[in-house]
């Protein structure tokens, strides 16, 4: 099996081979072919800027690997700031005796998913670092969008806004998990990693008054909440019946002694809307494929504190804690 050797991160002709054969073959286009120091790019608006790196364990899972996780994490970032992806930057920081078969695959679906997001991918970086000073491969990505939709905020929920989550809860988490302890279920876990600035510019062209979106990675939608009502300063109730989690994914936690709402997603948006436009926004989620199971699972009660209050099934309520400590090393 071919691999990643030190001589590819040396600037020379190994490193000029993998980025013409391998990087340039799956990631082209007219910006990144140039092959400058920078790449120059036309943006007359708004922008929006994000970084972030991933170093997932196990670098592939159902439902995705690595470099689909790259492109679809730094879109999203983008797309819940009311931003249209444009550019990317993707940096890789590889071990050395890396399988060049799996990096290929890793560039391959990053390009794919790139495709799909509508999104260039204009300039990156390559480093190969000794056996041991690096687990396989680390991406670190940042991504610029033109703002198309302003306003949004943390720290704008208002009350009598309504909380709608676009998605089923914890899923890459709860897959990362059982991939990585090697457990089976009867019922598949798959991770929702996906981009999903497609879904969300439908829910803008409704006109629907959003004030807030995040999607729920490190943290889950308890901590998406939690912030939420601390830099707004408002209390959210969420009915935790309304809150769409799949069989496999609550079997694990009551397995584990896991809450789903402290488990990643990696492809579930978390809107906060104007009441009157919440049938609106359901609707359009529910007619896309990644928002069919959309629900809205709570809202926005007062100013009186900033917390979360969670009302069980049994009509008692209690306090939706954010996570704490290392729940989950290493989910993205």
């Amino acid at each position: 099996m071919r691999r990643v050797l030190l001589s590819h991160g040396s600037g020379g002709e190994e490193t000029q081979r993998l980025i013409k054969e391998l990087f340039l073959k799956y990631l082209s286009n007219p910006i990144l072919e140039r092959m400058e120091d920078a790449a120059i790019l036309e943006v007359g608006s708004k922008l929006a800027f994000t970084t972030d790196s991933f170093t997932v364990s196990p670098p592939f899972f159902k439902g995705g690997d690595i470099g689909k996780l790259a492109v679809a994490g730094t879109v999203n970032d983008l797309a819940v700031m009311g931003a249209r992806p444009l550019y990317m930057s993707a940096g890789f920081i590889i071990e050395e005796g890396f399988s060049l078969e799996e990096l290929e695959k890793v560039v391959k679906s990053m390009g794919e998913e790139a495709r799909r997001a509508g999104v260039y991918i204009v300039t990156g970086d390559t480093k190969v670092v000794p056996k041991g000073q690096v687990d396989k491969l680390f991406i670190n990505t940042s991504g610029i969008g033109e703002v198309v939709y302003e306003g949004l905020s943390a720290h704008n929920l208002q009350p009598g806004d309504v909380v709608i989550v676009s998605g089923t809860v914890g899923d890459h988490g709860a897959c990362i998990l059982a991939e990585r302890e090697g457990m089976e279920f009867e019922l598949p876990l798959e991770s929702d990693c996906r981009s999903l600035w497609n879904m969300i510019e439908r829910v803008l062209e409704t006109g629907a008054q959003i004030h807030a979106m995040r999607d729920a990675t490190r943290g889950g939608l308890a901590a998406v909440l939690n912030e939420w009502a601390q830099q707004s300063e408002v209390e959210i109730e969420v009915d935790e019946e309304s809150i769409p989690v799949k069989e496999a994914v609550q079997g694990l936690c009551e397995l584990l002694g896991f809450e789903p709402t402290h488990l990643a997603n990696e492809g579930m948006v978390v809107f906060a809307v104007a009441e009157k436009d919440a049938g609106k926004v359901l609707e359009t989620l529910r007619e896309h494929p990644y928002g069919k199971e959309a629900e809205l699972i709570g809202s926005v009660t007062g100013k009186e504190k900033a917390r979360v209050v969670l009302k069980t099934p049994y009509g008692v309520k209690r306090i939706m804690e954010p996570p704490s400590g290392e729940l989950l090393p290493r989910i993205c």
